[in-house]
């Protein structure tokens, strides 16, 4: 009986010993890691994407800020332009109150001119028509002695004395106020131009913020669709993943079973006739080692300004122009400027001092070095525009037909002014610092 059971175990295990050294588990085995390496390849072209993905949103996110930043500035701009036209449009209405009652006052003196102009006509045409002098002959007729005439003629002469006086007073009181009105209408044209550049300054600056915020969306949009891709990304990386350790499990248990199996008809096979050669099996190789060289990050030397030409164009696209602005630090690291500021700024980059930022204007700027001719103009001299008034505009001559200054409809950018726009309004004004 044992004999047959012995027997009958070898058999069954000898047939399984069959079984095993044929290439089914093999060609499982193999089947299950090509997918496996499959799976492998397909998650590094999705992690490739996703990292792809992730940069992406880096760079759309770090646009989105400074579009921000750059929002932010034109409304600070906006609210302040908007609070100057304001002051303006006061200011412009006090004038006209000025000029109004400086009207009504010239027209009073020039009645009461007339009425005296009318009393002096018609003295003389009446010595004219007597052929002498009616006042003293009415004073002689009238004098109860001769020291009385002469106390009526001192009296006459003194009152058409007076008349004269007070007619050249009012003369006098009449040019004075033509004069003044002259100068309140020269204010009044003055401040009337510079609400109509605010005017068209807020309009500029709404236009500019409508477009940014038309961007601002357009790059909220392009992160919304990068984070669902990467989302998407993700969730089949995480699949594959899964799937790969899937894998991963059934090779491990295929392989342990094939290990039993192959244990199992040993054993069988030792029980059953000799013990089975002993074979060494070889010692697992230590698997090298990867090292890594690590590489010191060399950061390439902060951009430094060399001349004042290039030194403004850190503010190109990240400023914003404010009437008056640039004159306080806060203004300033804001990217807040009006054209003689910046190039106060600018020249202050470079060593250069033009006088105190507080009061720097365009008529400071324009007496602050010497006026050379357009034809000699070079790179760095200043050029001036009028524009509301007389050199109402300064920029940074860059060469070319060109100028680097903070402009009212874009902050601070280089323009033309070889044509259009900028050629109309440059008046040959060029002083070299």
């Amino acid at each position: 009986m044992k004999k047959k059971m012995l027997l009958l175990n070898t058999t069954v295990l000898l047939g399984l010993g069959g079984v095993l050294s044929t290439p089914a588990y093999a060609s499982t085995i193999q089947d299950m890691e090509s997918h496996k390496s499959q799976i492998q390849n397909q998650r590094q072209d999705v992690q490739s994407n996703i990292k792809a993905a992730s940069d992406e949103l880096t760079r759309l996110q770090a646009e989105q800020d400074q579009m921000k930043a750059q929002l932010e500035r034109l409304t600070i701009a906006e609210e302040e332009n908007n609070q100057k036209a304001q002051k303006t449009e006061a200011d412009i209405k006090e004038t006209s109150k000025q000029v109004e009652q400086l009207e009504k006052e010239i027209k009073l003196l020039q009645e009461k001119l007339e009425k005296r102009n009318d009393i002096l006509k018609d003295r003389a045409r009446s010595l004219q028509e007597s052929g002498g002098n009616v006042e003293y002959l009415q004073v002689l007729l009238g004098s109860s002695s001769f020291s009385d005439f002469v106390d009526r003629a001192l009296a006459v002469s003194t009152i058409v004395d007076a008349d004269r006086g007070i007619l050249k007073e009012t003369k006098n009181m009449q040019d004075e106020l033509k004069t003044k009105q002259a100068d309140v209408k020269a204010k009044l044209a003055s401040l009337e131009d510079m609400k109509a550049e605010l005017d068209e300054m807020t309009v500029q600056l709404a236009a500019q913020k409508k477009q940014k915020d038309a961007l601002a969306k357009e790059l909220k949009d392009k992160e919304a669709k990068n984070e669902e891709l990467k989302a998407s990304l993700q969730s089949k990386d995480s699949s594959l993943a899964n799937e790969q350790s899937t894998l991963e499990q059934n090779i491990k248990d295929q392989k342990a079973a094939e290990e039993a199996a192959r244990k199992a008809a040993e054993q069988a096979q030792k029980a059953e006739a000799a013990p089975a050669e002993k074979v060494d099996s070889p010692s697992p190789k230590a698997a090298p080692q990867a090292s890594s060289n690590d590489v010191a990050p060399t950061s390439a030397p902060a951009p430094k300004a060399s001349n004042v030409v290039t030194v403004g164009n850190r503010w190109i696209g990240n400023s914003a122009y404010v009437f008056g602005g640039g004159r306080s630090q806060s203004d300033i690291s804001h990217g807040l400027f009006d054209c003689s500021s910046f190039v106060h700024w600018a020249y202050s980059q470079v060593g250069v001092n033009l006088g105190p930022l507080g009061s720097v204007s365009t008529e400071t700027l324009k007496h602050a070095g010497t006026q050379v001719s357009s034809s000699q103009m070079q790179p760095g001299d200043l050029v001036f525009f009028d524009t509301y008034k007389k050199d109402g505009h300064v920029g940074i001559y860059v060469g070319g037909g060109k100028f680097i200054g903070a402009q009212s409809s874009t902050g601070v950018a280089i323009a033309n002014m070889s044509s259009g726009y900028w050629k109309q309004k440059f008046n040959g004004r060029v002083v070299r610092i």
